[in-house]
């Protein structure tokens, strides 16, 4: 492809951008000084911009911890989305894997694979989101069974079987010992939830059935994926080489 495009494309800037760099000679293609940013390059060129080498990299991502009050969206007129919490130079392509409410906090994965996003939101792939749920009132153990039994909503939408762990005491953190427990008061009733689907508000909705309402939702994993704990709400970081290849290994497994 051209060189302009590669360097573009592994978010080195802009095309034009690149091309100021290239008549700076700031590019260099196997170790020799670019002159023509439409020259055409290869993975296996040795490609420096600015002294940093710019290995071509095929599909990006990116773990969000998302925070309250943001759209799950690429792009929206009004509201601020997931998106505009990254720098304009990387969203190109990026969307992100599912949904989570506007009021909804935690795990989001970012990515341009589509193939890869696909096969992880497919029902039939049954991949695991584990959720911490705040409600208004206890959770109990009929609860506990309904999900598990699978519920139908008021509307005749029927759920899968789905996990509802109480949690008790002074929750520091969920049973995995990973995810700290931000619960907004100490009156909220704390209980971590395993769903498979993804339908609209379907975690509200099946407390809903039960009588309660959700007052706080975070998103601790999606299959393999577990949220950093040391990422604060509204940052992101790359996955890594472990992490990629975790999620890929599920996507072939599928």
């Amino acid at each position: 492809m051209r060189l302009d495009k590669y360097l573009a494309d592994m978010h080195v800037g802009s095309r034009s951008e690149v091309k100021i760099l290239v008549r700076k000679g700031q590019v260099r293609v196997n170790g020799e000084v670019a002159k023509d940013p439409g020259m055409f390059v290869t993975a296996q060129d040795r490609i420096e911009a600015a002294g940093e080498t710019i290995g071509y990299q095929e599909h990006f991502y990116y773990m969000l911890n998302k925070p309250a009050g943001i759209l799950t969206a690429t792009e929206d007129k009004k509201q601020q989305t997931v998106l505009d919490l990254f720098p304009e130079n990387l969203r190109k392509n990026l969307s992100p894997v599912g949904r989570l409410d506007k009021d909804t906090v935690g795990l989001l994965l970012i990515t341009d694979d589509g193939a890869l996003a696909h096969r992880l939101l497919a029902p039939k792939s049954h991949v695991d989101k584990v959720y911490l749920a705040g409600t208004d009132l206890p959770v109990t153990e009929e609860d506990v069974k309904r999900f598990a039994e699978g519920l139908t909503l008021s509307d005749g939408t029927e759920l899968m079987s789905a996990g509802l762990k109480i949690l008790t005491g002074d929750v520091k953190a969920d049973p995995f010992g990973t995810f700290i427990a931000e619960a907004p008061g100490p009156d909220d009733h704390l209980s971590l939830v395993t769903i498979r689907e993804g339908k609209f508000h379907q975690i509200k909705r099946m407390f809903e059935a039960c009588g309660k309402k959700v007052v706080y939702l975070k998103r601790l994993s999606m299959g393999s994926l577990m949220l950093d704990p040391d990422l604060p709400e509204g940052e992101w970081r790359e996955l890594t080489e472990q992490e990629i290849f975790s999620l890929q290994g599920e996507r072939s497994a599928l």
